[in-house]
């Protein structure tokens, strides 16, 4: 039972530099190509093109919402925020990486805003969960935005105010995603890689709170 418990508060609490597992050198393995759109997972990204990194639980269905937003060109999934270099799967589930599973989304912004993708973000889990998100539980389901640029930052916390405003209208807790500025992104395995276009009946843990999202104007941030 100690064991037990130990593992869970592990699990809810970031590792110190101390804690983290000591990760590899060399980066692990994974797809080359989107296996929806067969576009290069690593790029090169069509000039103009911008990028979002996003954490809302299990990765497996936050990455199909976004590949399946007209403007996104191409997404993946990997590990952020924490401090193990290269970790695996395995070992982020310890919660003894620091990292938090997220969605790379590069996308045209001549056609989609980062504003629109902010909303759906907001709108598709629940961000005031804490360390988890539903059953999905501990560090790596944390809710998170890891912004590329200033412009980001702003409209990231000007969107997170404006949704914990409508949060606290409908009488909900209040809002824990970690807003920062980006890290190293590791992308994660190949099967992991646009999980549920590979296993279209795979678990998929995504759920809002219902209460919409409205984004402020960026002229307004």
């Amino acid at each position: 039972m100690f064991f037990l418990s130990d593992m869970l508060n592990k699990k809810l609490k970031l590792p110190t530099s101390g804690e983290a597992l000591p990760g590899r050198a060399r980066a692990i393995p994974t797809a080359s190509k989107h296996y929806v759109s067969r576009r290069p997972l690593k790029g090169p990204y069509p000039e103009g093109f911008e990028q979002a990194l996003f954490g809302l639980g299990c990765f497996w269905g936050a990455e199909r919402l976004f590949w399946q937003i007209p403007g996104v060109w191409v997404t993946a999934v990997g590990y952020a925020g924490g401090l193990t270099p290269n970790p695996t799967y395995q070992e982020t589930c310890t919660g003894l990486t620091g990292h938090a599973e997220v969605v790379l989304v590069v996308y045209d912004p001549a056609q989609v805003s980062y504003g629109e993708l902010l909303k759906i973000f907001w709108e598709a889990h629940d961000p005031t969960q804490g360390m988890r998100q539903g059953n999905d539980v501990g560090t790596t389901y944390r809710s998170a935005i890891y912004t590329f640029s200033d412009s980001q930052q702003a409209e990231a916390v000007a969107s997170r105010d404006a949704y914990q405003a409508a949060l606290k209208a409908a009488g909900r807790e209040k809002i824990t995603t970690e807003i920062a500025a980006v890290p190293q992104f590791y992308f994660a395995e190949d099967d992991h890689q646009q999980y549920l276009a590979k296993n279209p009946y795979g678990y998929c843990g995504l759920k809002g709170t219902g209460v919409a999202c409205a984004i402020p104007d960026k002229a307004a941030v």
